[in-house]
Formats: structure tokens, sequence, C-alpha cells
């Protein structure tokens, strides 16, 4: 390869991961209103089982939203929701339809990632709508962020749990025009022994854009034109069940790759079950927690670090703007959402 070949290369893979949006250029959709409609799809686990379907419409209708299920939401094709052109079908006809005011996943699980480079963006960029999920949703909040630049909304699906604390947040999140302003772990009954402890690792105040998600879902799209942007932004991680090493190999590949490093703060979340269980990869005895894998690799880090936060898979959920600015007060042990996520 020559000097002029790889300078072009270069250009090119530059601009391959160059981020989709710049200050001014945040697309935005509209802030639902009792009565609006929701496009119900499946476009990562199935949900075929009568008494599921039964309560997403419930959660929908507890809302004051009309559900409106996608075409193909009922299939099944082993773990998946259908098959991915019947998965896609559903969701470019959510955003297609005058009727629909929001594109609600019903849940996470697997798949989402099969419709990645499928998707017309230039469909979501021309019909912004409020798309709401985590877990495996997290593929596609990478992925907008990156080719639409369009705000979306980490949050619940339709069958999560739903605590009170939960709804109160989904409503002032999908709700209000105003900005959130600062979000914390819901009070505790208990001060001494908090269900939600919150651990300043490296203390700091630091501002910039949202972005984030589930752990191995942000690991599963490395490498791949829908990878994270960190640079500059508050990173927000969650995830559930992983062991303390598993955990640390994650975030050791986002520390070779410059993720953390690039990132203005950082929130890792609640994460439920990651206790070290039987550890394969090694004879020795000994193992680290959850915490002690946090501080060595974040602890080293420039920029504040908060762990704890109510994100993802918790009883107890934050709704966060994914693209919106806010700010990380690791001192304080608040991330303040600062714009409006709405036109």
């Amino acid at each position: 390869m020559t000097r002029r070949d790889l300078l072009a290369y270069s250009a090119f893979a530059t601009a391959a991961v160059a981020p989709a949006q710049t200050r001014d250029s945040l697309i935005k959709p509209k802030v639902l209103q009792a009565g609006d409609t929701v496009a119900l799809i499946t476009p990562a686990t199935s949900v075929v089982d009568p008494d599921s379907r039964e309560t997403a419409e419930r959660t929908v209708r507890y809302f004051g939203l009309k559900p409106k299920w996608g075409k193909n939401a009922n299939k099944k094709r082993g773990y998946a929701g259908g098959t991915i052109d019947e998965r896609l079908e559903d969701l470019h006809a959510a955003f297609s339809d005058p009727e629909a005011n929001a594109v609600f996943p019903v849940r996470g699980g697997y798949a989402s990632g099969h419709l990645l480079d499928r998707i017309d963006y230039d469909l979501i960029r021309r019909n912004p709508k409020v798309f709401l999920g985590y877990s495996d949703i997290t593929a596609m909040h990478l992925a907008i962020a990156r080719k639409v630049g369009m705000v979306t909304f980490h949050g619940p699906t339709m069958l999560s749990g739903f605590t009170d604390y939960t709804i109160e947040n989904l409503k002032r999140a999908l709700f209000d025009k105003q900005p959130l302003g600062a979000l914390t772990n819901p009070a505790e009954a208990n001060a001494l022994r908090p269900r939600h402890k919150l651990r300043t690792i490296r203390g700091g105040r630091a501002s910039g854009r949202l972005i984030g998600g589930n752990l191995s879902l942000i690991l599963a799209t490395m490498g791949t034109p829908f990878e994270v942007d960190t640079r500059g932004k508050i990173f927000f991680i969650e995830d559930v069940e992983e062991q303390p090493y598993s955990v640390d190999r994650m975030l050791t590949n986002l520390r070779l790759a410059g993720k953390l490093q690039a990132a203005a703060g950082i929130v890792f979340g609640e994460c439920a079950d990651c206790t070290p269980r039987d550890y394969k990869p090694s004879f020795v005895t000994g193992t680290l927690v959850l915490s002690e894998v946090l501080d060595d690799i974040l602890g080293g880090l420039k920029i504040p670090v908060l762990t704890g936060l109510t994100i993802g898979h918790t009883s107890d959920q934050l709704t966060l703007p994914v693209g919106c600015m806010a700010t990380l007060d690791a001192d304080k042990q608040q991330l303040i959402v600062e714009e409006s996520a709405f036109q």
C-alpha cells in the first residue's frame, strides 16, 4: 500500500466512524401526550405468550397511550421475534406510520443486532419518534445515535417490573418537555443499609452528551460502523448477572480501544447479581469482587466516575435521554440532564 493509498484509507476510516451529530444538529422527537399511539414491535426476542402481550398492552394504556402491534410482532423464529425481514418490516412500518407517535420494543433479550446494517436510517431521520428500551435494545440506541443523531430513551420495556420510582421517572422523561434535571437513586428507607448504593470512584464534575447502555451489547458492536463514540460524552454503562472477571474483560477491551479515556465522565450503573461464582479461567482460589474491578480499571482515569446509579437491569429504573447534554457531578452523586429531549 502506497502512502497516498494509506492516507486515503485513513480518511475513509475516519469518516466511517465519525459521529452523526453536532451540538446544533441533534434530532428530537415530539413529547408524548395522553391519547398518543404507540407502535409495539419485537426487534429482539419474541413475545408470543398471550399473558405477556396483555401485560404489554396494559402497561401502554396505564400511561394513557394506545397500543398498536406491528404486523409481525406475534411471530417467532427460534429466540427471535420473527425473521430479520419481518422484524425490519415492523420497525420501518412503525416509523412510517403517521398514527404512531412512539416506537416501543416490547422486550430486549437477543437479536436486535441483526437489523443494524439493514435499517433505513434516512426513514428514521425523516420521522423522529420516541424510541424506548434497554438491554439488547442498546444496539439500536447506538446505531441510531451514530447514523441518525436522534434522541432515544434508555429505559424500561413494556414487560419491565415498574416500581413507583420507575413509573414516575418514565412519565417525566416522556411526557414533560422540561429537562429532567438532577437524577439520583430513590430515597432509602434505611440510610445505613441502602438498597441502591451509590459510590464515587473518582470525584469531579464534567459535562457532555449522554451515550451508553448495556455493557455486553456495547462490546458486541465494537469494530462495526455502530460502535459507541464516547469522545467528550457522559458514558453510562450497565449490565446484569456478569461475573467480575467478565466485567473486567469487557472494561479492559474498552480501555484498550480508548473508549474509557475519551469520555468526559463515566456512570457505571447498579449491576445485579454481578458476583463471583465458579471461576473457571484460573485454578487459584481467590478472585475479585466487582467493586475491586471497577476501582482497578476506572479509578485510574482522569475523569469523574460514579457507580451504582439505577439504570438498566434494576427494579427501580431511571429513563435517560440518549444524546442530550448532561453533567455528571460525582462528588454530589448526581447526573444532571440539562437539555430537553423534545422539539
